[in-house]
This record gives structure tokens, C-alpha cells and sequence, in this order.
């Protein structure tokens, strides 16, 4: 009987842990799903943002540049006059010719009906090449009469004319950057070398020389120069891209992941880049896309790539 007693017992037993068993059993599926949603679910979501690029504040050296067309001529030019009245008997230089100061270039006969005299050379005024075409012989000439024209081609310059509203802060030393037809994506360095002292009253613009400062010899008077001048120069300031300026003072910072409304006050703007004097300081991030839809406390998200 006792044995009997004991051996129920041991059946009850096992029983109940059977039972426990298969309440932990479910209790672990039930914890299982949920642990592993917990593991997938995102973190909480902030407001929507409003997606923007951003560029940083910075310091920069700003230059105004003024840009004109121009030519291309020979550094100097002298008429080649004879001295005394005659026909033209010889030319000893033809078109394109290279030449040196002195060097006998025609011959002038004086004579006249009943007079003979020695021919009169006619010499090189300075070093060069012809670039006009000398005159046939047999013409009369006379001392006012241009034989031809010598050009010193070596060193080549620039001329051009600056409208009458640029020529403020236009002086001799400024630097140029040169561009040819001839040669394009490649850049030459020129300086003013001449400012004319009056102004045309036809065409209101002022003459002006400029010279390379390196001698090449790809370039040749007569050709077209695009001409890039260096007017002033605007050293370490605070700069924005000019395009973050919304109403022309107002911009946008991004502060903690918002936009905070600006007034700033702007000074020149030159080259896509607009001056800073107050209103934001150096590497704050400024919004310049989307600020078209911030008017201040949004959320932002800066997508820079």
C-alpha cells in the first residue's frame, strides 16, 4: 500500500512538472515574437524634415574682375618715311620681312628734268618686321609719304576699350588673364601697362595698353583677346554662396538639426560669393537648397553629397 502511495506520488509529480514545463514552453513562444519585434522596431521618428544643402561660412579673399574684348597689336609701329620728294626706284623689304634699326629698306631718285641727283636710301626706323605692304616702285613719294610700316613683333600687346561706368579704380599694374581663339582653355597673364589720360566723347570708353608678362611667340598682332582685369581685391571676409541669400539679407543656419531664420548684413558680391558683415558667424552652416520652403523652426535634414 505504501508502495502504491508512493508511486502515485511520483505520477503526480512528474505530472506537475510536465505542466510547468509546458507553461514555460508557452510562455517562451509568446515572449519569442515579441522580443524579436522589439529587436526590429525603429527608433522613434522625429518630424518630418525638410531635405537642404548646406555650405559653411567661410573667410575668403574676394576679387572683382572686369571683362572686355581686345586685339592683339605689335608693341611698336614706326612709318617708314623717305626724306626727300621723288620716285620710287627700289624696295629692298618685302611684306613679312624681318628688319633692323638701320637697315636700307628703299631708294628715293630726287632728280628732276634737267637735274640728276644721287638716289636717297630710306632706312629702318627700329627693329621689326613689314607688316603693310611697302609701295611699288616708280611712285612718287615725298617725306609725308608712308613707305611702309615696320612692326617690333617681339613683344605684343593688348589694346582695349573700358565703357566710361567701369573705369573707376583703372590704373597702370592691375593683372589681366588673357584668353585667345587660337588657343582655347589655355590662359595668358597680361598687366596695364597705359590708361589713356582722356576719355573718347564718341564711343565713351577709355583706351588702354596691356603687355604679357612672358614673350610667346604663338602670339601674333591681330588676333581677338578676351580680357579678364583684376579690379579690386576684397581680403579675409566673411562669405556665403550668394545663392543662400533668400531676399537679399535673409538666410537660414542650421542649428541642432533646425533652421534658424537670419538677418544678416551683406557687403559686396563678387564671383558667387556674397559678403557677410554680421548676422552669422565663420563655419556656421548656411542652407543654400530648399530654404525656398523653411521660414524658420523646421526640421532639416542636410543631404550634401
Amino acid at each position: 500500500m505504501e508502495k502504491m502511495e508512493k508511486t502515485m506520488k511520483s505520477k503526480a509529480v512528474k505530472k506537475a512538472a510536465l505542466f510547468i514545463a509546458a507553461l514555460a514552453g508557452i510562455a517562451v513562444l509568446a515572449a519569442g515574437p515579441a522580443a524579436t519585434v522589439r529587436d526590429k522596431a525603429p527608433a522613434e521618428v522625429p518630424a518630418e524634415s525638410v531635405l537642404v544643402k548646406a555650405a559653411r561660412a567661410e573667410r575668403r579673399t574676394l576679387r572683382a574682375f572686369l571683362e572686355v574684348n581686345g586685339d592683339i597689336v605689335s608693341g611698336q609701329e614706326a612709318g617708314i618715311f623717305p626724306q626727300v620728294s621723288g620716285k620710287l626706284v627700289q624696295v629692298s623689304a618685302a611684306l613679312g620681312s624681318r628688319v633692323q634699326k638701320g637697315d636700307l629698306v628703299a631708294s628715293v631718285d630726287p632728280s628732276r628734268p634737267g637735274d640728276v641727283y644721287m638716289t636717297s636710301p630710306v632706312y629702318a626706323p627700329i627693329s621689326g618686321v613689314i607688316s603693310r605692304m611697302p609701295l611699288s616702285t616708280g611712285m612718287i613719294v615725298d617725306p609725308s609719304t608712308s613707305i611702309s610700316t615696320v612692326s617690333a613683333i617681339d613683344w605684343p600687346e593688348i589694346t582695349a576699350r573700358i565703357p566710361e561706368r567701369e573705369i573707376a579704380g583703372l590704373e597702370p599694374g592691375l593683372t589681366a588673364e588673357v584668353g585667345l581663339e587660337a588657343y582655347p582653355g589655355e590662359t595668358f597673364t597680361a598687366v596695364v601697362t597705359r590708361v589713356s589720360p582722356v576719355l573718347d566723347s564718341a564711343s565713351r570708353t577709355k583706351l588702354i595698353t596691356l603687355g604679357f608678362e612672358v614673350n610667346d611667340g604663338r602670339i601674333n598682332a591681330g588676333m581677338f583677346a578676351r580680357v579678364k582685369i583684376s579690379m579690386r581685391v576684397y581680403e579675409d571676409v566673411l562669405a556665403v554662396p550668394s545663392e543662400a541669400l533668400v531676399t537679399g539679407r535673409d538666410l537660414y543656419v542650421v542649428k541642432n538639426g533646425a533652421a534658424e531664420k537670419r538677418k544678416a548684413e551683406t557687403g559686396v558680391s563678387l564671383d558667387g560669393w556674397t559678403e557677410i558683415k554680421s548676422g552669422i558667424d565663420e563655419w556656421d552652416a548656411v542652407v543654400v537648397q530648399g530654404q525656398q520652403l523653411l521660414s524658420g523652426g523646421e526640421a532639416v535634414q542636410v543631404i550634401n553629397k
